[in-house]
């Protein structure tokens, strides 16, 4: 473009200005000066003007130049700082495909400490892809809540198990969502998050929740809650279930006698004897004080007055320990009440078992009682 128009500018000149000059100069001598002095003034004009015209060009390609420095800059800044951020964060965050083994396209440098694996172990699978990492139930639960946000268009958070590259098993917790990249098809970016320690709290926190904390055992408003759960199933399927109400005999005299310290130590050997004496299905539960409960599914009458007497019969057998040496002898009380013969609901059980444990002290201690039938208490001294 820049050479036609130089052509035809030059052509426009050398034709005009040669009529021009012929025609106002009729000397020859002068003539060849004017001619000389033209061509020194084109040549002049057209280097000036092609000065012009590159020193413009150069000048714009420079800015240009410093443009794309200065941006360069600016992004080599950015990913330093992206970096130091990804690094610094306390867990891994990822850049990985939407594929059945969550091949991984980025991972921090938080992935070491998370899971024992470098990142390029892990970028691309080249040593292990994450899936692996993960036991099929985890991995199941995962890849469940992913599908379910990504109907939803929302990001997921899940906690699971991963199993690290030292075989050390830790439980993480993961928040990210799908992006959507055309003909790359479907990416998920996040972050994973050690949540061990948090989880063992948490795990201990419910567990004080629903455990006695001198036995061990489920405590009254788990014991409840599990004795409500097997009465529905028992009228679901209508079977029977039976619960044993069991009271220490004259445990205020240990305590009196040889102190509170030697009265834990007694309460704790003989509800372990109690849970090691009745089948995995049943449970064991401390209602408060000497007080202890256990519900049995799937038992009748019969079967929960003989288990009542065999644990009664163990227990007086049986010296306990008064953690100094010393072991005293000791006996319980207990009541039985069966559904659907003794109660419909659970206060109606507890009620009647109770009603016979007691019914079992008045008959001399060391008893076995069923509810609302006094005739059949035994005393087997």
């Amino acid at each position: 473009m820049v050479t036609s128009v130089y052509a035809v500018a030059g052509l426009l000149w050398i034709t005009f200005s040669d009529l021009i000059v012929g025609a106002l100069v009729t000397d020859a001598d002068t003539l060849s000066q004017v001619q000389t002095w033209k061509g020194f003034f084109f040549v002049f004009v057209t280097a000036l003007v092609l000065f012009l015209a590159l020193f413009r060009l150069l000048t714009r390609d420079r800015a240009l130049l410093r443009l794309q420095h200065d941006q360069s800059l600016a992004l080599r800044k950015r990913e330093r700082q992206l970096t130091v951020l990804m690094d610094s964060l306390p867990g891994m965050a990822y850049r990985c495909r939407y594929d059945d083994h969550g091949t991984m396209l980025f991972v921090s440098e938080g992935c070491v400490e998370l899971t024992g694996y470098d990142p390029d172990e892990l970028m691309g699978s080249r040593a292990i892809s994450y899936g692996d990492m993960l036991d099929t139930e985890s991995y199941r639960h995962l890849l469940f809540e992913i599908r379910s946000a990504l109907a939803k268009e929302e990001p997921y958070s899940v906690e699971y198990a991963l199993n690290r590259k030292d075989g050390q098993q830790v439980w993480v917790w993961e928040r990210g969502r799908a992006i959507h990249e055309g003909a790359d098809g479907t990416m998920l970016e996040g972050i994973v998050l050690d949540i061990s320690d948090r989880k063992r709290l948490r795990d201990e926190l419910e567990e004080l929740a629903t455990r006695d904390p001198l036995t061990g055992l489920l405590n009254r408003r788990e014991m409840s809650r599990v004795l409500e759960e097997e009465l529905e199933r028992a009228r679901r399927y209508q079977r029977p279930m039976a619960m044993l109400w069991i009271d220490f005999d004259r445990f205020k005299e240990i305590n009196d006698t040889f102190g509170h310290a030697a009265g834990d130590s007694v309460l704790q050997s003989v509800t372990g004897l109690l849970e090691e004496s009745v089948r995995s299905v049943d449970s064991v539960g401390r209602f408060g004080g000497e007080e202890f409960v256990i519900v049995l599914p799937e038992m009748g009458v019969a079967e929960a007055q003989e288990t009542a007497e065999r644990l009664r019969r163990q227990v007086s057998a049986t010296p306990q320990p008064l953690g100094d040496g010393r072991m005293v002898s000791l006996t319980i009380s207990v009541g039985v009440a069966v559904y659907p013969r003794h109660g419909l609901t659970g206060s109606a059980l507890c009620a009647a078992a109770d009603k016979a444990m007691y019914q079992a002290k008045t008959a001399g201690r060391n008893c076995v009682a069923l509810a609302h039938v006094q005739e059949q208490v035994h005393n087997e001294q």
